[in-house]
């Protein structure tokens, strides 16, 4: 049996009070009643609250995900909910690591460093995945970050185009040119159209 994913407006709407639920995206469009051209798109968004340990959020959405310590399960069509590890929000700005000049002693060009690397700390929370109806905009409709945040009009960005810039992915401004010549070519002198093996 197919997951049936909700249809919604956004995540807490497709938790609470979908529209429907629909396995395919015309199915969706049908209960949404849009017609071809309007929004509509299958997204994986995080809503709720962050959990520091698996278990809490285990007990926090029982019976919304599939619980493998008590062999809770829930059925093949309403799994569209799961728990993913995110990041901890870290306060102020991480710490820049300090310039090193290389040492050259006893065989080394570097220094030993002082402690290692620590990992970030990490939560737990709920992720949903839906059929969004609605017009929020989307990373491929939006201008690259680098010149949306210079843009006059950056100011006036709402809560979901600011949080799609940071979700998009990172996208060349131009397309990249074809390289002219490799690393063993070399133009003719004579004729700079003709490009040499030069080994």
């Amino acid at each position: 049996m197919s997951v049936l994913y909700p249809v919604a407006a956004d995540a807490e709407a497709a938790l609470s009070a979908p529209l429907g639920r629909a396995a395919r995206e015309r199915e969706a469009r049908a209960l949404a009643n849009a017609d071809e051209g309007a929004e509509l798109r299958f997204v994986v968004e995080e809503v709720g609250p962050t959990f520091d340990t698996r278990e809490a959020a285990l007990e926090a959405w029982k019976g919304r995900i599939d619980d493998d310590r008590k062999g809770g399960a829930v059925a093949p069509e309403d799994r569209y909910c799961t728990i993913r590890e995110v990041l901890a929000p870290v306060k102020g700005r991480a710490a820049r690591a300090q310039t090193v000049k290389p040492v050259f002693e006893n065989g080394r060009r570097w220094p030993v460093p002082a402690k290692p690397a620590t990992a970030p700390k990490t939560q737990w929370r709920l992720s949903v995945s839906y059929w969004r109806v609605g017009s929020a905009p989307t990373a491929s409709q939006l201008p690259p970050a680098r010149k949306a945040r210079r843009a006059q009009s950056a100011r006036d960005l709402g809560r979901d185009a600011i949080e799609a810039l940071t979700r998009q992915p990172l996208t060349p401004i131009a397309p990249q040119q074809p390289l002219d010549i490799g690393l063993f070519e070399t133009r003719a002198p004579e004729n700079p159209d003709l490009v040499l093996p030069d080994e």
